[in-house]
């Protein structure tokens, strides 16, 4: 290794984007892994998702099962992606060229970047609360100044953000040590267990909900595992994030479950400052205050790291010669941020019932592209990519890939008379009860399909090689 390499290597403003990370250029540990993601789901909208399950309808014992449920498959989920990082060397979405083709993949890739701008702007709702109690300002110019360390944490990039997760994992734990012991002060908890009342509806709706959460990841966990050793092991790096997203996810949602029984109703539209005024020490209440501002930097960084990636790749698809710089990256970092902290600051006051609408009716969205790639990547491809081909619309994975294309359309489509939400609600969740199963009906058909006709086109494509040659 010459000189410019151990310099570049030791850099701490990323200086990558979309492109393959060489050997030479990989570090980390699998640990790091675990802490990021445990750090990134220890924090305060983790626990508005938990409350959610307790806020429409569900009990305090059979909402957290189901959280539980939900967490357990949507990480096995999201972890599955994750091993992809160190084999491929690649961000997530770019290897959906793969399954969608060079120009095709566009299409996921644009709904990803939806997804974070979304979720980073529900992320800057309950942080710029936090922000504002803690130097008392204003609701707007606390999401403003959280906006600000979004954009400067972005733009540095891949090293801080693990250094961030490091960090937040430790305030995270010790927050949730201070909540539970408020918690336990302000309750019985073997009361708060006993409230039980199963419903198929509330029960599935945890799950869901959980599910949702964890999958949502899915378009760019490989991005943070991407400069780790090839060799490294796959089935270590699926449990260390997958075991870092459910626990920490289970621990933050469980709070939620437990809060929003307690406030009776208090915690709708006063998240940050009910969970914050469960204790009396000034203190203490400072610290939770940053806490929940330092916790969401995580997630936010990660949504707005995420969304350049997206962005950068879409703009490879088109001008695969273009390299992007660290001023471009600026540019797209703060054009996503602004973007997000607008919705942020006209929407604060609609929040809950707003977020579980999205986060929801997202799963439309995902559920068939996760499927697709998950099954080429394991069971098509088999762990076997073209790099070259990758940034080539002339390449093996062409310009638009039919099959790919098709069958996450069919997968769309498959779910919608399964939904139950603000947004749509289709007749089959209307005959069930208002029980929500798309994300369930999408992901096992979609993979089924996929595998059906990208086994049928390889089968195809081999018998003709072998009659050529």
């Amino acid at each position: 290794m010459n000189s410019l390499d151990e310099k570049e290597q030791h850099q701490f403003i990323e200086n990558r984007s979309i492109d393959f990370i060489p050997e030479h250029e990989r570090h980390g540990s699998v640990f790091g892994q675990f802490t990021l993601w445990f750090g990134a789901n220890l924090q305060i909208t983790a626990i508005v998702t938990g409350a959610l399950a307790v806020v429409l309808g569900g009990d305090v014992f059979w909402s957290i099962i189901g959280l539980f449920i939900g967490q357990c498959f949507g990480a096995i989920v999201m972890a599955l992606h994750a091993a992809q990082g160190p084999k491929l060397g690649l961000p997530q979405m770019i290897s959906s060229r793969v399954q969608f083709g060079v120009y095709g993949a566009c299409i996921p890739i644009f709904l990803v970047c939806l997804m974070y701008i979304g979720f980073t702007a529900t992320g800057e709702v309950l942080a710029g609360k936090a922000i504002a109690q803690l130097i008392n300002v204003s609701n707007s110019a606390g999401i403003l100044i959280y906006a600000a360390f979004i954009v400067i944490f972005a733009t540095i990039g891949y090293r801080l953000i693990h250094w961030v997760g490091k960090v937040a994992s430790v305030i995270g734990i010790v927050a949730f040590i201070i909540i539970l012991t408020q918690i336990l002060t302000h309750s019985n908890f073997s009361e708060l267990m006993a409230v039980q009342k199963f419903s198929w509806s509330s029960f599935l709706l945890a799950i869901s909900l959980s599910a949702s959460w964890q999958i949502s990841f899915g378009p760019y966990v490989a991005d943070y595992s991407r400069y780790l050793p090839s060799n490294t092991s796959s089935t270590r790096v699926f449990l260390a994030v997958g075991l870092g997203s459910l626990l920490s996810s289970q621990i933050s949602m469980t709070l939620g479950v437990f809060i929003a029984q307690i406030s009776q109703g208090g915690f709708v539209g006063n998240e940050v400052q009910y969970v914050v005024g469960m204790n009396a020490v000034a203190l203490i209440i400072t610290f939770l205050y940053f806490s929940i501002a330092f916790g969401k930097v995580t997630l936010s960084t990660l949504n707005a790291y995420g969304c350049f990636m997206c962005i950068a790749t879409i703009w490879n698809s088109f001008k695969p010669h273009y390299q992007i710089s660290r001023m471009t990256r600026l540019v797209i970092v703060l054009a996503m941020v602004a973007i997000s902290t607008i919705i942020a600051i006209l929407g604060e006051h609609t929040f809950l019932n707003t977020f579980k609408a999205f986060i929801l009716f997202l799963l439309t969205f995902f559920i068939p592209w996760s499927a697709i790639n998950l099954v080429d990547y394991y069971f098509i491809s088999k762990e076997e990519c073209d790099v070259a081909a990758l940034y080539d619309p002339n390449g093996k994975y062409g310009r638009w890939n039919s099959i790919g294309i098709g069958c996450y359309i069919m997968g769309v489509l498959l779910q919608l008379p399964f939904i139950h939400s603000k947004v749509y609600t289709g007749h089959i969740a209307t005959m069930l009860g208002g029980i929500d199963i798309s994300w369930l009906v999408g992901i096992l058909a979609t993979a089924v399909i996929y595998y059906y006709f990208a086994k049928k086109a390889q089968l195809r494509m081999t018998s003709q090689i072998g009659f050529e040659s």
